[in-house]
């Protein structure tokens, strides 16, 4: 006879990969996942997503109809219980990695949203990798998330907020942080010191990622790269921007000329950027499909949107390097 009973299993102490998109947690993601007794979720940000900045909870029925177009969910290939609460639910999205994978330890990996996390699991704990937001503004930009370096940093200093606003809570034996330029550099060490954190033994096994996906070694050449791909004066509006917590996090200042922007100068920016963006998500998509997307999510048209969104996940699944 089946069991028609919601699973008791539930995961107490998950381990949360936190960061700014770019800034190489996706590294890390995989080197975790290589290890023989950790499986690792990859942007898990579906787990609170739809949680309020309170901390309540949303409705079952919208969260479900939320996940029906939610490309990394749908990639995830979850099973939604919906005999379960939404504690429960998103506790069992961990349980069924851990299951399908047969290792004792998960963890995942959560770029926006993060403090919303202890909500759900007050005794997490937090692994936060940071990376030169120079590099990450223009990573940004080459993703087409963002029409210029200004507008690219939006991401970074949300992150590093969030940060800022959870690592307080967080007892020290809880949280760990690390930079990417030390992960890529000196990655045994650093990744001796996260394997003490989450609790087991460094495997070399770990730098096996590379024969599962598509991406390589760390290249400690790449590390600076920013300062050749970047003109001077897109060094100085990222400075300009966050050159104070550039220097909190430890990163040097490049020794350019500070610039300060006037009311119009941002404006322009602000243009610009929403300008690049339209032209490439067109680039992207195509126009039928960006205009599709536009005029019915504006108009309330679900079923025919949520076409739209499938198609365009699609699109998006192509441009994706093998990481699973």
């Amino acid at each position: 006879m089946s069991d028609l009973s919601p699973s008791s299993a539930t995961v107490e102490a998950p381990i949360f990969l936190v960061g700014s998109e770019r800034s190489g947690t996706t590294l890390l993601r995989l080197m975790l996942n290589a290890h023989p007794q950790v499986t690792w979720l990859n942007e898990f940000e579906y787990a609170v997503g739809m949680v309020s900045d309170t901390g309540e909870l949303p409705a079952l029925q919208a969260y479900y109809s939320w996940l029906d177009t939610h490309r990394v969910f749908r990639m995830s290939k979850m099973t939604i219980d919906r005999r379960l609460s939404y504690p429960e639910l998103v506790n069992s999205f961990l349980q069924q990695r851990l299951d399908t994978f047969n290792k004792p330890l998960v963890g995942a990996t959560v770029h926006h949203h993060f403090d919303r996390l202890l909500t759900l699991w007050p005794q997490a704990k937090f692994i936060h990798i940071v990376r030169d937001p120079r590099a990450v503004s223009r990573s940004c930009v080459v993703k087409g998330w963002a029409g210029n370096v200004w507008v690219g940093l939006n991401r970074w200093i949300a992150a590093e907020r969030l940060w800022d606003k959870l690592s307080p809570q967080l007892a020290a034996e809880n949280k760990l942080e690390i930079r990417y330029q030390d992960l890529v550099a000196n990655n045994r060490p650093v990744l001796e010191q996260v394997c003490q954190f989450v609790g087991v033994e460094y495997s070399e096994q770990m730098m096996e990622y590379v024969h599962t996906t598509d991406y390589g070694l760390p290249n400690p050449k790449l590390i600076q790269n920013w300062k050749t791909k970047l003109t001077k004066r897109e060094i100085q509006l990222i400075e300009a921007r966050v050159g104070a917590k550039l220097r909190e996090r430890g990163f040097t200042l490049s020794g350019y000329a500070p610039i300060k922007l006037a009311a119009l100068d941002k404006f322009y920016l602000k243009i610009q950027n929403w300008w690049a963006r339209i032209v490439f998500r067109v680039r992207r998509y195509g126009l039928g499909l960006v205009i599709g997307d536009f005029v019915t999510r504006r108009i309330g048209a679900r079923q025919l949107h949520r076409h739209y969104q499938l198609k365009m996940n699609e699109i998006q699944l192509k441009q994706l390097k093998k990481s699973w």
